[in-house]
């Protein structure tokens, strides 16, 4: 229990997360007689798996593509082909996020890449920009579910379960999640367009230049097929998918776009390391907390206790949403994996609720935290790039978390959601 207590405690000073893992659990090895060599030792094994060799590459074809320009492409494709519509900007947002997603794999990369180009066009067509960073910040969260995600990665080394079924399951739960962030979106203009007056619609966009565009996007759009397509085609693992993304990454972003010059190259690779250093180091720290709960078996204790709360599946899947959404507003959702996900395991398995189902289901809860006050990540970065103060962004935000949470509720109850696409490729 003092871990928890000295975690929480430094978490509310303000140190940064992997700190605040680090410090409190190297207090309880030594308090429980334990050497020092064993939080260096933990740190390295928690590292050293081939699994997690992923997530630097995933990283630096996130960067890639963002130097490339690959985002303005994705904005003009999505806006040829949905911005005459009513609403046509917020569906294009929803769907430029969705695009990006899948090359990213990072709900801030999705963030800091598309709000500097969507933010503009949507004040000229009158959009409030508090609604517009808001709606931007919860399109971030679909960076972690649709694959390649870095989160699904972390869970899937922690839970033991195939990464390549991770990236699979999460497809068809990542569009539902873009489909009610649109919904959500457009039922809120229809209301403001009652009070206000209409907002300006995008001419509709010719058959030309529809296919122009989709030409122009279309190189950075093949990443997830790469991706995807040679893990299940059998020609490589997770791992060496983001190898490959990655190298080609930069054959699109150098000879294709031609946005890449030689020395951007530094910037690339510097932007990228220290992204997969921060991640990295949260990971190795987040490793010896885990070490801890289960030297002390704390995860057996606390699943024990909540299971003699309730036998009721549908009660014990409820409470663990809480918890994990809980979790999602003031922790990252690395190490909000390594923290609860020990804990949870128990009780997915007491209740035989499917391990990959609740890796997407885990990974949408932390989603939703990333755009939930007071820490959501997107939120910041959302506020960073469009001047709007937090308090602004969060009154606007609270409309699409409670379409999220909706979707969420559909994905935990009806796990067949998330099953349909790795059942059909088995």
């Amino acid at each position: 229990m003092m871990l928890f207590i000295l975690f929480f405690l430094l978490l509310l000073i303000g140190m940064p997360i992997a700190f605040c893992l680090g410090l409190s659990s190297i207090v309880a090895l030594v308090k429980d007689g334990f050497s020092l060599t064993v939080f260096s030792s933990t740190m390295f094994s928690g590292t050293a798996k081939f699994s997690l060799l992923a997530i630097p590459f995933f990283i630096l074809t996130g960067v890639i593509m963002e130097k490339a320009g690959i985002s303005k492409r994705l904005v003009n494709f999505a806006k040829a082909m949905a911005g005459h519509i009513f609403g046509g900007l917020a569906v294009v947002t929803v769907v430029v996020c969705c695009f990006f997603a899948a090359i990213s794999g990072s709900g801030p990369a999705t963030v800091s890449a598309l709000a500097p180009i969507l933010l503009p066009a949507m004040k000229d067509a009158g959009y409030d920009d508090d609604w517009s960073a808001a709606l931007i910040a919860n399109g971030g969260n679909v960076g972690i579910i649709i694959p390649p995600s870095v989160i699904f990665v972390i869970y899937g080394v922690i839970a033991e379960v195939s990464i390549s079924d991770l990236f699979i399951a999460g497809i068809i739960p990542g569009i539902l999640f873009g489909l009610f962030l649109a919904t959500a979106a457009l039922l809120s203009l229809k209301r403001k367009e009652k009070r206000s007056g209409k907002l300006v619609r995008l001419p509709k966009a010719s058959r030309a230049e529809r296919i122009k565009s989709f030409k122009e996007a279309s190189w950075g759009l093949l990443t997830p097929v790469i991706i995807l397509g040679g893990i299940y085609s059998g020609i490589f693992t997770p791992t060496e998918s983001a190898a490959v993304a990655a190298v080609y990454g930069l054959i699109v972003g150098i000879f294709i776009y031609k946005e890449i010059k030689p020395k951007d190259l530094w910037a690339v690779f510097r932007d990228a390391g220290v992204s997969t250093a921060t991640v990295m180091f949260i990971v190795a720290t987040a490793s010896v907390f885990a070490y801890v709960l289960t030297t002390n078996g704390i995860p057996q204790m606390l699943s024990g206790a909540i299971i003699a709360m309730t036998d009721s599946k549908v009660l014990l899947l409820l409470l663990m949403n809480l918890i994990l959404l809980f979790a999602g507003c003031f922790l990252d959702s690395g190490s909000a994996n390594y923290i609860f996900i020990p804990i949870l395991l128990p009780i997915v398995k007491y209740i035989g609720y499917d391990p990959l189902v609740f890796g997407v289901v885990a990974t949408v809860n932390l989603a939703i935290g990333m755009a939930t006050p007071p820490v959501g990540l997107d939120l910041y970065v959302a506020c960073n790039v469009s001047g709007v103060k937090l308090k602004d962004i969060s009154v606007q935000t609270f409309r699409f978390v409670g379409a999220s949470v909706i979707c969420l509720m559909l994905l935990t109850y009806l796990p067949q959601i998330s099953l349909f696409l790795p059942n059909l490729l088995k």
